[in-house]
This record gives structure tokens, C-alpha cells and sequence, in this order.
């Protein structure tokens, strides 16, 4: 994995480790809907699968996000990336649900990327190399991305970039963080009952213990 790769990984981790721990990783318009989602049979989330698209990305743009959310979050070996997490799956399942007002707002968005990178680079985002990506992406963070009117290049950045660590760290009941790979990176054992105010102000005290999510919370309920 290349320097600059491993920096944003640090830096996303680092900030996950602290929003995860204090319960602010996940949205709050997912956070309003926990209790039925969590409680359901079947989650939509289950059922659309971890690693697809379809309830609102067409096949060329879940291309752009799944690469979008991979420089942001990149994979290595032994490291999971927002490709490994499911993230697109994630932000698929919000833009049709909790997150449907952000529709329009990701459509045009990926439309000005879409046309920034081919006035820029005369290729689409997916062509580009690794290097070019993060040169747009960088871009995007900066607003020096020519062509974005609303959403603004930087309030696109931003909001991919927080769906992103949200897939990625989130509980996998909204789609994301598949096989617990967010949560693995920085050793967060999920909604432990379990733990003294000791054990939480230990940094070995959740090594040992088995990662819990929101869909066997629900399930021993309904056992």
C-alpha cells in the first residue's frame, strides 16, 4: 500500500475509533429507524445483499461510487476497504430509504464528476488510474473541480466521504460493514451488554469478546 494510502486509511480509522466508541457513527436518519429495522424479519439490507446495487444506482454509477469510496477507504492486503465493507451496498440501500432526499443531490453530482474527469483527464472516474483519482478527489475536497454548480464540489466530497465512513463503520444492519470488517479494523466489539465502566477503560477489554451487531440483538428477542 502506497504512503498516501496508508495515511487516509490512519486517518479514517482514527476518526471511526472515536464515533464508533461514542455511539456517533451511525446517521441520525438511520439512528431514527434502528428499532423497526432491527426488529424485522428480514432487513432490507439482508435482502439486497452485501456487495450489490439496484434499489436506486444504475451499473455506472454504483461503477463510480464503488471507486469513489475506495480511494477514500483504500483495501491492502489483510485490510479491508470500502470495496471488502459493502459500502456501495450501504449507500444504495440509504439513497433509496433514510437517505432518498440526497437523490437528486447524487445524481447531479456524479454527473459534474462525471464531466469534470472527462474535460480534465478525457476519461470517466473508473478509467482513471489510482493517482488520477486522488487527483480528482482532491479536487473535490479543495472546490478547484470546474463545472459543479449544485451540489458544489465540495459538499459532494463531503457527503460521499461521510456515506463512505458510515458503510464502513456503521452497524451492518444498514448494509455496510460487511462480515463486522469496519469494526474489525479498530477492534469495536459492537452493542456489548456486558462491559464494566473498568473494562471500558480498557484498551485489551474487547480483544477476546465476540463482535454484536443490531440483527442478533433482535433475534434473541424474538427467541
Amino acid at each position: 500500500m502506497k504512503k498516501h494510502d496508508e495515511t487516509r486509511r490512519a486517518f479514517l480509522i482514527g476518526t471511526a475509533a472515536g464515533a464508533v466508541t461514542g455511539a456517533g457513527i451511525t446517521s441520525h436518519a438511520l439512528a431514527q429507524t434502528q428499532r423497526e429495522t432491527a426488529d424485522a424479519p428480514t432487513t432490507t439490507a439482508q435482502a439486497h445483499g452485501h456487495g450489490g446495487h439496484g434499489a436506486f444506482l444504475n451499473n455506472e454509477d454504483a461503477a463510480t461510487v464503488t471507486a469513489f469510496a475506495e480511494r477514500l477507504m483504500p483495501g491492502a492486503p489483510g485490510k479491508p476497504g470500502a470495496r471488502d465493507a459493502g459500502v456501495l451496498n450501504y449507500i444504495d440501500l440509504a439513497l433509496a430509504g433514510a437517505y432518498s432526499d440526497l437523490q437528486d443531490f447524487y445524481r447531479r453530482g456524479l454527473a459534474s464528476l462525471e464531466a469534470y474527469c472527462r474535460k480534465t483527464h478525457d476519461a470517466s472516474f473508473v478509467k482513471l488510474g489510482p493517482a488520477k483519482q486522488d487527483e480528482v478527489i482532491a479536487a473535490l475536497e479543495q472546490g478547484k473541480d470546474t463545472g459543479f454548480t449544485w451540489p458544489s464540489a465540495q459538499a459532494f466530497f463531503n457527503t460521499v466521504r461521510t456515506h463512505t465512513m458510515e458503510g464502513m463503520f456503521a452497524d451492518p444492519i444498514y448494509g455496510g460493514n460487511k462480515n463486522f470488517a469496519g469494526w474489525r479494523l479498530i477492534g469495536f466489539p459492537g452493542a456489548q451488554p456486558l462491559f464494566s465502566p473498568a473494562d471500558l477503560d480498557s484498551k485489551d477489554a474487547f480483544t477476546g469478546a465476540p463482535i454484536i451487531g443490531l440483527q442478533a440483538q433482535a433475534q434473541a428477542r424474538r427467541s
